[in-house]
C-alpha cells in the first residue's frame, strides 16, 4: 500500500511537471530549477524537525505529520527533477533491510 501512495503521488507529479506554472505548485517548482526544489526541500525539512521536536515535549503530533508529509512530497518532487522514481528509493531501503546500520554504514566506500 505504501509503495502504492508514492508511485500515484509521484506520477501526479510527474504529470504536472511541464504544466502552467501559474496553475500547478508542482510546475512551478519546476520551471524554478532543482536549486529552488532543494531550497524547498531543506524548508520542510527544518519545519520537521521543529515539530518533531514540539511533539516531543507537548505529545501532539499532528504537525510532525503534516510536516513530514511535505518533507516526503518535496522529496518526490526533487526526485521528479532528477527523473528518478520513487521505486529506486524503496528497493534501496529493501535492500538494507535486515543488514545491520553500523554494518550498513561501514559498507559504504569512503572518500
Amino acid at each position: 500500500m505504501t509503495d502504492d501512495i508514492l508511485r500515484r503521488v509521484a506520477q501526479v507529479i510527474d504529470s504536472r511537471k511541464n504544466a502552467d506554472p501559474g496553475n500547478s505548485y508542482v510546475a512551478s517548482l519546476h520551471h524554478k530549477g532543482l536549486n529552488k526544489i532543494l531550497e524547498k526541500l531543506g524548508e520542510e525539512a527544518v519545519e520537521t524537525i521543529i515539530a518533531a521536536k514540539d511533539a516531543a515535549s507537548t505529545k501532539e503530533t499532528d504537525d510532525v505529520i503534516y510536516e513530514t508529509a511535505d518533507l516526503w512530497f518535496h522529496s518526490l518532487v526533487m526526485l521528479s527533477a532528477l527523473n528518478l522514481e520513487p521505486q529506486a528509493v524503496l528497493d534501496e531501503l529493501e535492500r538494507r533491510f535486515g543488514l545491520s546500520g553500523h554494518a550498513e554504514k561501514a559498507a559504504r566506500s569512503t572518500f
